[in-house]
């Protein structure tokens, strides 16, 4: 029986995050936006309307391929590529051909089982968005709406170096990392920030010969794309087994069925007749601005992961969870200055309370109120003794809610830790007396030393040091019986 293997290359479209569209000065984010409310002459191609380029796209541009250790064109030239569809009113869209802004490079893929993955990148070029098009099946007609013309894209085209639909999303989580990190894109997939194309095709494994490939298109998150792959390298290799020809399709997947269909059969370049557009200058970069914005590069999430376990101690994993997003990696190293080092305390923290947190509030650790500068002071305060781990979790929701300081809080609420024996030993003596039945529980069941703790723990409202309490309490209970 033959075994194959997958080939397969991505084509990406990211949405930047830029104020304007691509060409104009209309709001780039339509999202919830009355349908044609967010249009004008320019991004609706009307005759005698010039495109102006916008600088910022290209300085997302820009950044992208330094990130990608691609090459970055010092001049780059604007295509028209021409085909006839509903939602593209020009009849054209302009893009980037022959002469991208961004050729070749590469991206690191770190895999679940520790595998790294190396895939090629082969361009990455601007160009803007066409409009959306929706079917009402109902009413027998094609909805248009045209709020998306004009959104500055980046297309991203890979190599063919992809294996497994496996590899293919986990290319997709961390390309979403990188674009949040560098600030170009929210990368939200829900939203069409970034949108997915998958070619695949298969081939005898150790072979150099491909099938035709098929592209795959509508793929709106991770989990679809690792869906609909999975799918297509199934049907591929089924239809070979048969005796069948693979054909050069363009697949629609449904991710509510599951299931691809043909959309029509795959357009060749020859079919879109590039050319040059002749309304817009070629993008030069200057040395001095380019060196500006290449200057505006941060250490990439790769890069900190590995310092984050060499410099800080850090296991894999935590570092992973704490170079997930550039915010909270900064916080860290930020909490950890404030605290002087002991970079394994905060880390701890920032896993089990400051994550806790961000999740329940939706938010992203630079929007956070409770700053590194209070993380750091709660740390001091619960090494020194002055209040528990308890009341330190509970000071971050009560800094956020306030707005004053840790310490501003432990003195205006009487937060500080009951540790004094004298006071200790009231609180045992008081939960002996209420529970005369469970001194004698305990006797034949030791584990109820907790309980007696966490009654002690209650009377003193969370105030009380708890291994303090559970000394005291091996003192005065009647030994248990072994």
């Amino acid at each position: 029986m033959l075994s194959f293997e997958a080939v397969i290359g991505l084509e990406i479209h990211i949405q930047l995050n830029t104020h304007t569209k691509i060409f104009c000065g209309c709001r780039a984010d339509s999202w919830g936006a009355p349908p044609n409310s967010n249009i004008c002459p320019v991004c609706c191609g009307l005759p005698g309307v010039l495109p102006v380029l916008n600088r910022i796209a290209v300085e997302k541009a820009v950044l992208l391929g330094a990130a990608l250790d691609a090459q970055v064109r010092d001049e780059s030239f604007f295509d028209r590529k021409n085909y006839f569809y509903p939602d593209l009113p020009k009849g054209y869209q302009i893009t980037q051909f022959d002469q991208a802004i961004v050729q070749g490079g590469h991206f690191d893929v770190p895999m679940p089982d520790g595998r790294i993955v190396p895939i090629s990148i082969t361009k990455a070029h601007l160009e803007e968005d066409a409009g959306k098009t929706r079917n009402d099946v109902a009413a027998g007609v094609r909805q248009i709406d045209m709020n998306r013309c004009g959104v500055p894209l980046i297309e991203l085209v890979t190599g063919p170096d992809l294996r497994s639909a496996e590899e293919a999303a986990q290319f997709l989580v961390r390309m979403r990392q990188l674009l949040r990190w560098l600030d170009i894109s929210e990368a939200n997939l829900e939203r069409g920030h970034l949108r997915c194309d998958a070619n695949v095709s298969i081939r005898e494994a150790g072979a150099t010969v491909l099938n035709p490939k098929t592209e795959i298109k509508n793929v709106n998150s991770i989990d679809a794309v690792r869906n609909a792959i999975e799918a297509e390298i199934a049907r591929q290799i089924g239809e070979v087994e048969a005796g069948r020809r693979v054909s050069a399709w363009t697949l629609d997947w449904d991710d509510e069925t599951q299931t691809l269909r043909k959309m029509r059969s795959k357009e060749t370049e020859a079919d879109y007749r590039y050319f040059r557009d002749p309304d817009l200058l070629s993008a030069r970069l200057t040395p001095e601005w380019k060196r500006a914005v290449l200057a505006t590069l941060p250490e990439l999430p790769l890069a900190r992961r590995s310092r984050f376990i060499v410099d800080y101690g850090l296991s894999a994993y935590d570092a992973s969870i704490l170079t997930e997003e550039r915010a909270l990696s900064d916080y860290f190293e930020a909490a950890v200055k404030a605290l002087g080092g002991n970079p394994k305390t905060v880390a701890n923290w920032m896993m089990n309370d400051i994550l806790r947190v961000l999740n329940e509030s939706n938010a992203t650790a630079s929007d956070l109120a409770f700053k590194p500068a209070h993380l750091a002071e709660t740390i001091r305060l619960v090494e020194a003794g002055t209040i528990n781990r308890a009341t330190g979790t509970a000071l971050i929701t009560k800094v956020i809610a306030t707005g004053r300081t840790p310490t501003e809080l432990i003195a205006a609420e009487g937060l500080a830790q009951i540790s004094g024996d004298d006071a200790l030993q009231a609180l045992a003596q008081a939960v002996l007396d209420e529970n005369p039945q469970q001194i004698e529980a305990y006797r034949k069941k030791p584990s109820l030393l907790k309980w007696f703790v966490g009654q002690a723990m209650r009377k003193s409202q969370g105030k009380a040091n708890a291994q303090a309490l559970e000394r005291i309490f091996l003192c005065v209970l009647p030994p248990a019986d072994v």
